[in-house]
């Protein structure tokens, strides 16, 4: 069995100025992993802000500077980092450059995973400016099978269900609005209960784009308990994390074979 301390980054997000935000976020990692953290989570598009229908918006290649960012961190400080930002595939046609929203999950050797976001946020018109990913993810850390999503993704349960039989953590970084906020908090808790799994659901701050975000970040293990919050501030949230937990808990209630 394994354990882990994971670290959730609440952060605020500089409207599409990659250099200030790695300038503000590298001493935030540092003072993670000062407290035990051995994975470090950013939000979705920590390096820019969700901003693809901006034409100010400046995409990057795989490879780019975002996910060279994570890369460095990760090998600096001998840690995992997560995060999302805006890629072009190097695969993608010359008439269609549109960015996928990656999920990067950095590894501390240099290994690089990648979840594109599969589900564009279609009530903003996001499928315009996102290519949408088809592949589900999962990756082992640290003796940890982890499946990766991002944002919106939260609200598909079924895909979720697909991948709990091999996941003890899920992680959903996130540019989620105030507005919402509420069915922000019910649907990270929901796909902890019904999957059995801990979920790391890390939220923006501030404001970008012409809308309030307002963090609310959680840490929550398989039974639904809340193991760490955030309010509306900049915060970093720590948690340990057990797989014999995810084991215990899914061997006392046995609620995944039930499923059809």
């Amino acid at each position: 069995m394994s354990t882990l301390r994971v670290a959730a980054i609440q952060h605020d997000i500089v409207w599409n100025d990659r250099a200030a935000n790695f300038d503000r976020l590298a001493p935030m990692v540092a003072g993670a992993v000062a407290s035990g953290a051995g994975l470090v989570m950013l939000t979705e598009t920590f390096s820019t802000g969700f901003g693809f229908d901006d034409p100010e918006f400046v995409t990057e290649p795989e490879g780019g500077p975002s996910s060279r960012f994570l890369a460095d961190q990760a090998s600096l400080h001998g840690v995992w980092m997560g995060g999302s930002c805006p890629e072009v595939r190097a695969d993608a046609p010359a008439d269609d450059q549109r960015p996928s929203n990656s999920f990067v999950l950095a590894g501390p050797d240099g290994t690089q995973h990648r979840y594109r976001k599969v589900h564009p946020f279609s009530y903003a018109g996001e499928e315009r400016f996102v290519r949408a990913g088809t592949e589900l993810v999962t990756v082992e850390v640290e003796g940890f099978r982890v499946s990766m999503f991002v944002c919106y993704d939260l609200r598909f349960a079924d895909e979720f269900w697909q991948l709990a039989d091999d996941t003890d953590l899920y992680l959903v970084p996130a540019n989620w609005p105030e507005k919402r906020r509420e069915h922000w908090q019910i649907l990270l808790r929901a796909r902890a209960i019904e999957n059995q799994a801990y979920v790391i659901g890390v939220n923006r701050v501030g404001r970008g784009g012409g809308l309030d975000y307002a963090g609310d970040s959680r840490i929550i293990d398989p039974s639904g308990e809340l193991l760490a919050t955030g309010g509306s501030t900049e915060t970093v949230l720590l948690a340990d994390l057990s797989t014999e937990h995810v084991a215990a808990v899914r061997d006392q209630f046995r609620f995944l074979p039930d499923r059809r």
